[in-house]
């Protein structure tokens, strides 16, 4: 191997492969964790599987070559970027269920009607506020969904308060029969609730 050949693999390409290794193993590592906590108890160690797989031989590489630093620098950079994409994937996937709490100062009635013609299951109560009386309206939704009914909040009433909260598991209830059930139920591998 003559010197610039060594010098590419040196310095470019075995840190580029660190860096690819890593963004996989944690891409896949913030896969895992989010499936463990949907109930995916099939398909999170198999994951993990791969994840430790390619995480090993990103640390055997560094291991070999303690006094290139810029192993380091792209291992971290590997782990950094990893996070980012994962958190990106997870996004895209929308598995599971979120419950929207929606409090009004304003009759939520046509809120209510607008989001049940929809075909999403709606479930509603006075309240005392601080300053005055409120309604408020409980949906489960899919994730997927979540858009779609923030868009309709933002509609009918602009100034409403809503949280978010993730659901892991929904039984039964209303939800519109064009959507798939995504992440509960329709997975083979999601075994034992």
């Amino acid at each position: 191997m003559d010197l610039a050949e060594g010098f590419w693999i040196t310095w470019v390409i075995i840190p580029l492969l660190i860096f690819l290794a890593r963004v996989a193993d944690v891409t896949i590592g913030t896969l895992r964790i989010v499936f463990v906590s949907k109930g995916f108890k099939i398909l999170a160690p198999i994951l993990g599987f791969f994840e430790v797989f390619i995480w090993l031989l990103a640390m055997s590489r560094i291991i070999q070559n303690l006094d290139y630093w810029l192993y380091y620098i792209a291992y971290s950079g590997g782990f950094a970027v990893g996070n980012y994409v994962g958190l990106l994937i997870e996004e895209r996937l929308a598995l599971g269920f979120v419950n929207m709490r929606i409090i009004t100062h304003e009759l939520g009635d046509a809120l209510i009607k607008r989001l049940a013609n929809d075909g999403f299951g709606v479930t509603s109560t006075e309240a005392m506020g601080s300053r005055s009386k409120v309604n408020i309206i409980y949906c489960v939704i899919k994730r997927s969904d979540y858009k779609q009914v923030s868009e309709i909040i933002k509609e009918y009433n602009p100034r409403a308060f809503y949280t978010i909260e993730d659901i892991r598991f929904a039984n039964q209830g209303v939800f519109p029969s064009r959507s798939v059930m995504r992440g509960y139920g329709s997975f083979p591998w999601r075994k034992g609730k």
